[in-house]
């Protein structure tokens, strides 16, 4: 059976928890005020599509691409990003929700997250070279072997990275939130 091929369809306050959203490959396509919380997104292609105000939650995203997608205002809680098909794979976030979702090995090069909220997220093993984390709380994120390298941290907050083990070559902080970079030694900064 063939998938379906969406284009340049706006979806409005449509609840794809109980109907599935169709699988198929949706080009730029807007979703406001959506729920999909728990809904199977499996193998569905998104392309230069926004989510705007809905809830992603808990969705399931194996083999799920995501090409130039924008997520604003969205609630994206428990995802796993790292199960996503990672061709072509990049999104950017505003103002969202992202916690304990995972980006496990993702390859998030030059990835925008604004105003999101990032508690426990996982970005071990990724790839986030010249990623920018504009005023965004990173409470308890993990990052371990994670390429940071060009990453812009200046107005982030709350976060705990071992230059040790990450690689931050031209990385940048503010001194504001330098001390984000010495948690592991136990010291006290005034």
């Amino acid at each position: 059976m063939p998938k379906e091929y969406i284009e340049d369809q706006h979806f409005k306050t449509a609840n794809y928890t109980e109907t599935a959203l169709p699988k198929g490959e949706y080009e730029n396509c807007t979703f406001t005020d959506c729920v999909f919380y728990t809904a199977d997104l499996s193998f569905i292609s998104f392309t230069a599509c926004e989510f705007i105000d809905c809830d992603v939650s808990m969705a399931t995203l194996k083999g799920a691409a995501f090409n130039n997608v924008v997520f604003k205002k969205c609630k994206l809680l428990g995802l796993r990003f790292d199960d996503c098909n990672d061709f072509g794979l990049s999104f950017s976030f505003e103002s969202c929700t992202l916690d304990f979702s995972s980006f496990f090995k993702l390859k998030l090069k030059n990835c925008h997250f604004k105003d999101c909220k990032l508690e426990a997220v996982a970005f071990m093993e990724a790839d986030l070279t010249n990623a920018v984390f504009s005023k965004c709380d990173l409470k308890d994120a993990i990052f371990e072997r994670t390429k940071l390298e060009g990453a812009d941290f200046r107005t982030a907050y709350n976060f705990s990275i071992d230059p040790e083990i990450n690689p931050l070559k031209k990385a940048k902080f503010s001194t504001h939130n330098i001390a984000g970079l010495l948690t592991k030694y136990k010291i006290t900064i005034e």
